[in-house]
């Protein structure tokens, strides 16, 4: 059986059908339960499982994963929300001191199996704060790891796949496409490995890597570009942290050229690991200079500069054309 949902609605029923399943987890963050999140993603759950189990906490990010990593180490299994992405930032000493080392400051003795949830990306017009992407802040810390989904159907493997991960796992979710479109999803509980990128079109011309929303705009750039004759091989990562190296380097020795396209500002970005990585591994295959199409090395903008900010389907597109011309 399978339902057709959102990703609103399919990080929902991840959630529904894994504290079904394991009564040793809780979620909770600011306003998670009585009103269901800002974007309503844990709407119901404390309707069914009650207070002691799904609770709203006070604003203060890092108290929420400290707490989390207390209950982590005496058995539970914390699936906390951070509002929203940029207000992580608070909490970023307990992430780093603390969550990413335990297992390792405890020679294995303690693991944290913590999933910290938020949505991120810009595209919906909000506030400062609001809409940066900053993945490559997390992927740099060893002892993290970083999922984030495209489509509906990934959401739920991925999530449910992190929930029962041993280790902390960043699940950042991209609000420009949580209600954006709907897909067949599979009832009941599924996993999608985490560290496996899926290979979203075979092409033969070029290899274009992204990940969360700017998998969409990637798709409605190849599109227009297959409509001139080029084809494109479109990767969407899905796990930042482990990466799916495997995956790319194999494509750009087939191709023969790459493109990343991320929101995030561009230098230090996770683009530039990608290609660094292309260049180590698949250098002689190279017919054009490994190409990043991102945001800009600025604060995310207010609402009047967003469509100016995040690399939209015509400019992927006119990059893909130039690169296949090189």
């Amino acid at each position: 059986m399978t339902n057709t949902l959102n990703i609103v609605q399919a990080v929902n029923q991840a959630l529904m059908d894994e504290m079904r399943l394991d009564k040793s987890i809780v979620v909770y963050g600011q306003d998670v339960g009585l009103e269901g999140g800002v974007f309503r993603v844990t709407e119901n759950l404390q309707k069914e499982f009650g207070v002691k189990r799904v609770f709203d906490s006070p604003l203060a990010e890092s108290a929420i994963v400290g707490t989390a990593i207390g209950m982590a180490i005496n058995g539970l299994k914390p699936v906390v929300e951070m509002q929203f992405s940029g207000f992580v930032y608070p909490a970023f000493n307990q992430i780093i001191s603390h969550l990413a080392r335990m297992r390792n400051r405890s020679r294995g003795k303690y693991n944290l199996p913590i999933v910290i949830r938020a949505p991120y990306g810009g595209g919906i017009r909000a506030l400062e704060h609001h809409s940066e992407s900053m993945e490559a802040l997390f992927a740099h810390i060893p002892g993290l790891k970083f999922v984030v989904p495209s489509t509906p159907y990934d959401a739920k493997g991925l999530l449910i796949a992190a929930i029962r991960d041993p280790d902390p796992v960043l699940f950042w979710e991209p609000k420009r496409i949580y209600r954006a479109f709907k897909q067949e999803v599979p009832e009941g509980a599924y996993e999608i490995p985490i560290g496996k990128a899926k290979l979203i079109e075979e092409g033969d011309h070029i290899t274009v890597v992204a990940w969360g929303a700017m998998v969409r705009d990637v798709q409605k750039a190849s599109e227009i570009v297959k409509a001139k004759g080029i084809k494109p091989e479109i990767i969407d990562l899905r796990t930042i942290a482990p990466m799916d190296r495997e995956s790319f380097v194999e494509s750009v020795k087939k191709t023969g050229r790459i493109l990343v396209v991320h929101e995030a500002p561009k230098t230090l970005g996770v683009g530039a690991e990608i290609i660094a990585i292309v260049n180590e591994k698949a250098f002689l295959y190279l017919e054009a200079p490994p190409t990043r199409l991102t945001g800009f090395d600025t604060t995310f903008p207010l609402p009047r500069g967003e469509e100016h900010y995040i690399p939209s389907p015509e400019r992927i597109a006119k990059t893909i054309e130039d690169l296949v011309k090189y």
